[in-house]
């Protein structure tokens, strides 16, 4: 991810300085930041002359440095791309605040921590946010700025700015678990898992039900894509955190036994060559479906359509973020054919939904319906 942004910093013409403890690392960052170049370069349909020239122009502009303090002598925007860990993050923005300028923006990767937790390793909470970009950040327009309690509203709209120059769409999001796309898309794999588990379809049934509703993957080739570990992690920590908050319905993030077992035992997915599906370079050898009953096909996608469209109930009401946002991040950054309340309003508004939900409402928190579907109904 960290060379990921920072070739889309390249890309607008700024000066970057890439920054790893490993200068290997480093040196790896170095030559996929020119292969993303290129890659990018060649969609220009530049000349071969001008072609190389345009890499070489921005690579011009990259700096590398193993020590916090040479970035903070020269940087104005610091986007940290740790690994998920809390702890590293506010001890990298620990160092950061002492080196860097008062006016710098302070901005984190994350994709599920809390903002506040960081900033509050800074004398500048004010300053600090998140920037949650999607990967791979070059070509996911996608990035939720994330609102911590004390983010100011001129740091947001600093950010804000910069994500529009780099051709991103910005989308604003409060600091709350999971932020929007992981949170409310988080029944597009759970809801699957638990279908799975009751016997209903097999993977590649599920997936194919999916993908012939509109979506471009299908949850389990999705989690076999990203890595069964890392949608793991996501689970837990989206679950971790509304267990914090004493929510009563935090069971609905609750992970997958199944996951958990898989990640045991070392099927991560592609990258292990095995996961829900095993592969063969790269290919899936085991993904064929036997056809479903239209029925069942219905159903499936119904489900997991219902969980998201409540999640997404669920997170406006709390002020996450409203409808059009949450649409707007899940078309984006999930590929969604349809956000979920544009979804709905095509289907049958809001009474519709809290009938069906009303009528699941034995299986699970997933389906206890948010009170904002009863308001609108």
């Amino acid at each position: 991810m960290g060379a990921g942004i920072a070739q889309v910093a390249l890309e607008a013409g700024h000066e970057v300085v890439l920054y790893d403890v490993d200068e290997v690392a480093l040196e790896r960052g170095r030559d996929r930041l020119r292969d993303g170049l290129g890659r990018r370069a060649a969609r220009l349909e530049l000349d071969a002359d001008s072609l190389d020239e345009w890499v070489e122009g921005r690579i011009a502009n990259l700096r590398s440095a193993v020590t916090l303090d040479a970035v903070g002598a020269v940087a104005e925007v610091v986007i940290e791309a740790a690994l998920e860990d809390l702890d590293l993050k506010r001890t990298i923005f620990l160092a950061l605040d002492r080196d860097l300028p008062a006016e710098a923006l302070l901005a984190t990767n994350t994709s599920a921590l809390p903002i506040a937790e960081i900033a509050s390793a800074t004398n500048r909470p004010g300053r600090v946010l998140g920037l949650h970009f999607f990967n791979p950040a070059p070509l996911m327009a996608l990035v939720e700025v994330v609102r911590g309690p004390q983010t100011d509203q001129a740091t947001v709209d600093q950010a804000i700015d910069l994500m529009e120059r780099w051709g991103k769409t910005p989308v604003v999001s409060a600091d709350s678990p999971g932020f929007i796309v992981n949170r409310v898309n988080r029944p597009f794999t759970l809801e699957a898992l638990a279908i799975l588990e009751h016997g209903t379809a097999t993977t590649a049934q599920i997936d194919v039900a999916m993908r012939d509703a509109g979506y471009p993957m299908g949850p389990f080739e999705l989690m076999d894509l990203a890595g069964i570990d890392v949608n793991l992690a996501a689970a837990r920590g989206i679950h971790d955190g509304f267990v914090a908050r004493g929510d009563p319905l935090a069971g609905r993030f609750e992970p997958s036994i199944r996951q958990e077992r898989m990640v045991d035992s070392g099927r991560l997915g592609r990258k292990t060559g095995a996961g829900f599906f095993t592969y063969e370079d790269g290919v899936a050898v085991d993904a064929d479906a036997a056809p479903l009953g239209a029925a069942t096909r219905d159903r499936i996608v119904d489900r997991i359509e219902l969980a998201i469209v409540n999640e997404a109930y669920r997170a406006r009401d709390e002020g996450v973020a409203d409808a059009d946002a949450i649409d707007r991040a899940l078309r984006l950054g999930a590929g969604h054919p349809q956000g979920p309340f544009e979804r709905w309003r095509d289907r049958g508004a809001a009474a519709g939904v809290l009938a069906r939900l009303r009528a699941l409402g034995d299986d699970g928190p997933r389906f206890v319906p948010a009170e904002g579907l009863s308001a609108d109904a």
